[in-house]
């Protein structure tokens, strides 16, 4: 058996293939994962370069040691990912690691994705028309007020009809022409998809704005709202009564704004991060 020296300096060791169990009918994941790099002629480096999986967890699924994924839905995605790379269908590798760690993840349920969007446009609503009511109702009352007291200096009033004066006409279609302004916010909604999130609720919007990562969202109770990969430029809004616990497979790709406010932590390119969000963030849970 031959061995390459790598020149981006991966020792002998990272080229050399373990040993399978001479019994087993298939090879190993890792085995199987190796095999097809080393025939590609890429080093352990070009695959971390060209998918953004870090070395030590490449070195550690060609030793079939998921450990360092974080999970089996991250080890899943990295397998999928490094298969790719060094040109494997990923079907077959998939369906053997399922086969070895327990099945395939529950589906991600769509309900409460949409409930939670359905939540922010119907408390809008009853806000505005309020506002409008009330506004309406104080033009009203001004009119009103300054139509009685006019109408007690009777004196005054007979006088200024007598001279051809207007003024009272004037100061009363004023106010009218006011009473539509506390409307206009209604045709201007925020660009921002919780700008307005309740404040009885925590809101987490996720957005792939560097690049595509696993994510995985969870309610107080545990319940899983997403799990599965976000491609770059693509968001997802999660919404529950107390808290947000999130996974983020590649965070230094995330963009989070929790309850209206954006989150400025500095993720780094490939970090797993774990975070909790409650009513009273933003802050790192």
């Amino acid at each position: 058996m031959s061995i390459v020296n790598s020149p981006d300096g991966n020792s002998p060791e990272d080229e050399r293939p373990f040993e399978d169990d001479p019994t087993a009918e298939r090879p190993s994941i890792g085995r199987a994962l190796q095999k097809a790099r080393i025939e590609a002629h890429l080093t352990v480096d070009d695959v971390s370069n060209a998918t953004r999986v870090r070395i030590t967890i490449i070195h550690a699924i060609e030793q079939n040691d998921f450990a360092p994924c974080g999970g089996d839905v991250y080890a899943r995605g990295h397998i999928r990912t490094l298969a790719r790379a060094v040109r494997l269908d990923p079907a077959p590798l998939l369906a053997q690691y399922d086969a070895e760690h327990g099945g395939r993840p529950a589906p991600t349920p769509a309900a409460p994705l949409f409930e939670a969007e359905r939540i922010r446009p119907e408390r809008r609503g009853p806000n505005w028309t309020a506002a409008m009511v009330a506004a309406i109702v104080a033009v009203i009352g001004f009119v009103g007020f300054t139509m009685v007291k006019g109408g007690g200096n009777g004196d005054d009033s007979k006088t200024q009809v007598a001279e051809g004066s207007t003024p009272t006409t004037k100061k009363s279609a004023a106010p009218s022409a006011t009473a539509t302004k506390p409307v206009e916010p209604k045709s201007e909604p925020s660009d921002s998809a919780i700008a307005a999130a309740p404040q009885d609720k925590v809101t987490v919007q996720v957005s792939a704005a560097d690049g595509r990562s696993w994510i995985s969202a969870k309610d107080h109770n545990g319940r899983m709202l997403f799990d599965g990969l976000l491609k770059q430029g693509e968001s997802k809004t999660f919404q529950d009564s107390s808290k947000i616990n999130l996974i983020l497979g590649d965070a230094g790709a995330i963009q989070l704004f929790v309850n209206g406010k954006k989150i400025e932590d500095q993720f780094r390119p490939g970090a797993v991060e774990r975070l909790t969000y409650t009513k009273g963030d933003p802050q790192v849970g």
